[in-house]
């Protein structure tokens, strides 16, 4: 039961009565609801996040839920599952920082506050092989650009089997996250963790595509995030008046680092908008998502070297600002 006082939530989290699986997660359900929780990384609404944190936390398949629905908990079960939920509606951060787990394009990845928590739709373009893009035989080198936990980089190699990935990122402490990962499926030999500036570090190296999902969040979005969203590395998030920072950036220099037929492939998510004006001649093909997700181009290095006065023009209005 959750009691409300002066405007301030109180939240009465005593589990009597609650047995099963099901009385829990309906019982999280209705915490998180009545808690004026804000939904987004991975979930979107009160349910399925108390589904996925108690798959989590109990190390139960979320695919074979139905099995354990009516599964009485035992007492150390209720216990953790009423302080995780405590811990959710306290700290107001994501889920995934509470369990250290998050899941993208069909894999578990270790996540920590020094990266985003994966969300990106680019997952459905792994999952799709890149239909229409990629011969998914042809990719020998792929770059994971502000790879994070990592997580873009390594699904790749579900449409990649024979790439070798390199994942790179400006924080220390993201790429310590993403080596985790690459131990974690035992990866060593097939990718590896780079410190670098966007493609400062990454002299001579080309690669058959890049992905990236860079910090995008224009100034106004930033100072209007949810706890949630505050919670994650701003860093990973902040990107100027416009959001495009870094997009002007990986547009200006993406083409000395791809192959003669690779591909750029970039998320902006709700800064699209700012992209299709500034950018307004360039030949982006903005993909279409059935899982959710918007904001997410692709471009070949002969349409961005075709392009690349204008490119270089939009890089030296962020140089001059």
């Amino acid at each position: 039961m959750t009691k409300r006082i002066d405007g301030v939530g109180h939240t009465d989290f005593r589990n009597d009565g609650l047995e099963t699986l099901l009385d829990f997660i309906r019982w999280g359900a209705k915490l998180f609801t009545e808690a004026g929780l804000v939904f987004g990384h991975g979930t979107d609404n009160a349910f399925d996040e108390a589904i996925v944190m108690t798959c989590q936390k109990l190390l139960l398949p979320v695919e074979r839920l139905e099995h354990y629905m009516n599964a009485k908990l035992t007492f150390s079960e209720r216990s953790a599952l009423t302080e995780l939920y405590k811990q959710r509606i306290e700290t107001r951060q994501p889920a995934a920082y509470l369990t250290g787990q998050a899941r993208f394009a069909g894999l578990d990845f270790y996540v920590n506050q020094h990266t985003l928590v994966p969300r990106s739709p680019i997952a459905e373009l792994i999952e799709r092989g890149f239909q229409g893009w990629l011969e998914p035989e042809q990719v020998t080198r792929v770059l994971d650009l502000c790879t994070g936990s990592g997580c873009i980089g390594i699904a790749s190699l579900q449409a990649f089997d024979n790439a070798q990935v390199d994942l790179v990122d400006i924080s220390p402490q993201a790429l310590d996250v993403a080596q985790k990962n690459i131990h974690r499926y035992s990866l060593e030999g097939q990718a590896r963790a780079i410190k670098s500036d966007l493609f400062s570090a990454l002299n001579g190296e080309r690669y058959d595509v890049i992905l990236s999902n860079p910090p995008y969040v224009d100034a106004i979005e930033m100072a209007a995030l949810p706890p949630e969203y505050q919670a994650e590395p701003a860093l990973g998030l902040a990107a100027g008046d416009d959001g495009l920072d870094l997009v002007r950036r990986i547009l200006a220099e993406a083409a000395n680092y791809l192959t003669p037929d690779g591909v750029l492939i970039v998320e902006v998510g709700v800064s699209q908008h700012f992209v299709e004006q500034v950018y307004e001649e360039l030949p982006l093909y903005w993909f279409e998502f059935t899982q959710g997700g918007e904001g997410v181009f692709a471009i070949s290095r002969e349409e961005l070297e075709m392009f690349d006065d204008l490119v270089q023009d939009r890089l030296s209005v962020l140089s001059n600002a």
